[in-house]
């Protein structure tokens, strides 16, 4: 008998040394005090932990407390350990063994999910790159504003784009422009307020809230101090930028009370700024609603004359000046409205190429061009080059150009064909030249540089062109007969256009003055221009009446004396 206890007892005391081995080596910490917050059990883990004096003293105050109330808790503790912060998730329970209340206590390491929960929050309510509160954290403080109905309470809210961000990407690479978004942060940043909030919305779009503000004349005066913080350039890889940025500001209650109209009214307001010359700040005002439904309303009729096909192209004539022949002509788009009522290019293209559309357009008239290449012959001659114009948004993307090579080499007389493309598309970091250009020379497609004189012109950049033709813009020859310091920008244009083997035209020519100034005081041999011939519309014609080439060549030589319509640029592509 006295054998068999001493057995029993033995495997108890080994089950109980296991059992403590055990709980020393959990993973977990793991405590039990009593009720004065004793230690009467502490593991390896939670020994580890608790070395500070000031940590034991917290923990028995802790313990006195829960075996009070009588309550568990579970909680988040935060150590630093050297230069590591770690997290724990800590869990008292009061429990009563043998008749004496006692406090359990776990505690487990969740330093790793707590980092991965922060990277989560991050990614989720802060901009990688500029660390800039996303859309959804300036849209709960709004909504918070909001839900307070304090009618004593105003603030603004202003929507920022930044200029030719696009451009700026191309030029000088991605990676710059991503400093430069930083940059902006920065100076955006300056001066702000704990109650303001700035948040990045998307690629170069920022929004700012301004909250309390007093009058609409304080968020004036600090609009405009910021940007005149903006002119200032950035100095980034060794690179001098200047980059401006259009704002509009909408006020609460004034111009909207809910975030969503706020918002809206404030990009409406921006809007109107980059419209009518950019770098410059705007308060909504009522007008520009009526304005932006409008655009609206030729958005949705874009798109749905895209989806109908109903577009139609007018052709005009390049004309040879010395023997008054059509030389080529260039395919110009326009839109036929819900009434049939012909729109001008002005109305949709730059809508068209901001709103993703003007691939589609281009293949349109593509195809418009092969179904009335017969026609197109017989009023103009099989010889004449067809022009189409490309964006340069287009001519920079493979995705666009590929594809487009591809079906003008499938309508069987590629070499017909000129694209007419506007300087900027050579000088960014897009590669045009190098990527492009050998694809279209492969099939014979000619280059064109259209609105030459506008954009980032410069002799320097002319030299470093590959192209067939340079079309000089109509600014430089409105009255070129009158304007000495034209003439001479001409002559050099010229001189240079013909050492690097391009033909050079004259676009909208609508006098005979300036028409006698080229033939008498230049060497520029084509031109085009309502002086000639209005761009015409191949359904207009008689398939069975063609033109001869007498009375193509008569569309150079008419009588001075004739009225003209007034020929006027409304858009920067010309379609």
């Amino acid at each position: 008998m006295a054998a068999a206890v001493a057995t029993n007892e033995s495997e108890l005391h080994s089950e109980l040394r296991i059992l403590r081995d055990v709980v020393r080596l959990l993973p977990a910490g793991v405590t039990v005090q009593d009720e004065q917050g004793n230690f009467l059990v502490v593991n390896d883990a939670a020994a580890a932990r608790l070395q500070l004096a000031s940590q034991l003293d917290e923990r028995r105050e802790t313990c006195l407390e829960l075996l009070r109330s009588g309550r568990s808790a579970v909680l988040e503790e935060a150590v630093a350990s050297g230069a590591t912060r770690l997290v724990f998730l800590t869990a008292h329970r009061p429990v009563q063994i043998a008749d004496r209340n006692l406090l359990l206590t776990t505690s487990a390491d969740i330093t790793e999910q707590k980092a991965f929960e922060d990277q989560l929050f991050r990614s989720a309510y802060y901009d990688e790159l500029t660390g800039l509160p996303t859309r959804r954290v300036i849209e709960h403080r709004v909504n918070s504003l909001l839900r307070r109905n304090d009618t004593d309470g105003h603030f603004a809210l202003a929507f920022l784009d930044i200029d030719n961000f696009k451009h700026i990407n191309d030029y000088y690479g991605h990676s710059i422009g991503d400093a430069l978004l930083v940059e902006m942060t920065r100076r955006l940043s300056l001066s702000l307020r704990e109650t303001d909030i700035l948040s990045r919305i998307s690629g170069d779009e920022f929004l700012l809230l301004l909250n309390p503000i007093q009058t609409e004349q304080e968020v004036a005066d600090y609009i405009e101090f910021m940007l005149q913080r903006l002119k200032a350039p950035f100095f980034i890889d060794q690179s001098e930028i200047f980059a401006s940025t259009s704002i509009g500001v909408s006020l609460y209650p004034e111009h909207g009370r809910s975030y969503d109209e706020l918002r809206q009214n404030a990009d409406i307001a921006m809007y109107r700024v980059k419209n009518g010359g950019k770098g410059a700040a705007a308060f909504f005002d009522a007008s520009m609603e009526v304005e932006a439904m409008a655009r609206t309303k030729i958005e949705q009729s874009l798109r749905l004359a895209i989806l109908e096909k109903r577009f139609c192209c007018a052709f005009q004539a390049k004309v040879d000046l010395r023997t008054q022949e059509v030389r080529g002509i260039e395919a110009l788009v326009r839109l036929r409205d819900n009434e049939g009522v012909i729109q001008a290019p002005g109305t949709f293209i730059n809508l068209a190429v901001e709103l993703g559309l003007i691939d589609e357009l281009t293949h349109l008239v593509l195809a418009e061009i092969v179904k009335s290449i017969d026609l197109i012959n017989n009023t103009f001659g099989p010889d004449a080059t067809i022009s189409i114009n490309v964006a340069a948004k287009q001519a920079a993307n493979p995705e666009f150009m590929r594809p487009f090579a591809r079906a003008l080499e499938e309508t069987g007389f590629p070499r017909r064909f000129m694209i007419e493309v506007t300087e900027d598309a050579f000088v960014t970091k897009s590669h045009f030249q190098e990527e492009i250009l050998p694809i279209l020379r492969r099939i014979g497609v000619g280059i064109s540089i259209d609105d030459f004189g506008i954009g980032y012109s410069s002799l320097s950049a002319l030299a470093d062109i590959t192209a067939d033709e340079i079309k000089i813009d109509r600014s430089f020859i409105t009255d070129i007969h009158k304007r000495p310091r034209s003439q001479g920008i001409l002559r050099a244009i010229e001189s240079l256009s013909e050492a690097l083997g391009m033909t050079v035209i004259a676009e909208g020519i609508e006098s005979y003055e300036e028409l006698a100034y080229l033939q008498a005081a230049t060497k520029i041999r084509y031109a085009q221009g309502y002086y000639f011939a209005k761009p015409i519309f191949l359904d207009d014609l008689k398939p069975s009446m063609p033109l001869t080439s007498e009375s193509r060549a008569s569309l150079a030589s008419r009588a001075v004396q004739e009225a003209r319509p007034a020929y006027t640029r409304t858009n920067s592509y010309r379609r």
